[in-house]
């Protein structure tokens, strides 16, 4: 049976209803805002009070998007939270985002970047609060990770991300402290 088929409002109702309990949970941890025009990584209090912020951060090389496709090079604009931690990624340590986000999917879905199927697949790996399908139209491993043995100039000079927010070694160490799984990730 289809999702989409059967009941396609009453998954985003659903969605919607669940925001608040788990708005509530994340309300109590630090967050995180990621300013794509400014080029800047703040680390908020659960009060909002400022705890650090980052200057100089990298983006996709194709810019901010609503909407990320495969290839197009551009950082997802939206609300995220960290999935996964990889401390052994060739860009230093790699926090995975729960991309794409039921919101994204739906809208993917509606302008006909996914299929029926894709959209599936997506919400079914949601609710089971596993990790969306990475190999749809909308492209996939979106996070935050460092430079690793990359080169600092040109992290300095241009935005070189296929997606992912990129900050140099010394920041992501920093930053380290308050990311952990779950973590809330808020792309403007």
């Amino acid at each position: 049976m289809r999702i989409l088929e059967l009941r396609p409002w009453a998954i985003l109702v659903a969605a919607i209803l669940s925001l608040p309990a788990v708005s509530s949970a994340v309300d109590r941890q630090p967050w995180v805002l990621v300013d794509t025009q400014a080029l800047t990584l703040t680390v908020f209090s659960p009060g909002n009070h400022v705890l650090a912020r980052f200057r100089n951060i990298a983006i996709g090389s194709g810019g901010a998007a609503d909407m990320h496709l495969r290839g197009d090079e551009t950082t997802p604009r939206g609300t995220f939270h960290v999935t996964r931690i990889d401390r052994r990624s060739h860009f230093g340590t790699f926090y995975g985002l729960d991309y794409p986000t039921a919101r994204i999917a739906w809208g993917a879905y509606v302008e006909g970047h996914i299929t029926t199927e894709e959209y599936d697949a997506i919400i079914m790996a949601l609710r089971q609060h596993r990790a969306p399908p990475q190999d749809t139209p909308l492209g996939g491993q979106i996070g935050i990770h460092g430079l690793g043995h990359g080169n600092a100039e040109v992290h300095q000079a241009v935005n070189w991300t296929n997606g992912c927010v990129a900050l140099d070694n010394r920041q992501l160490q920093r930053l380290a402290r308050w990311l952990h799984v779950g973590t809330r990730v808020v792309i403007r």
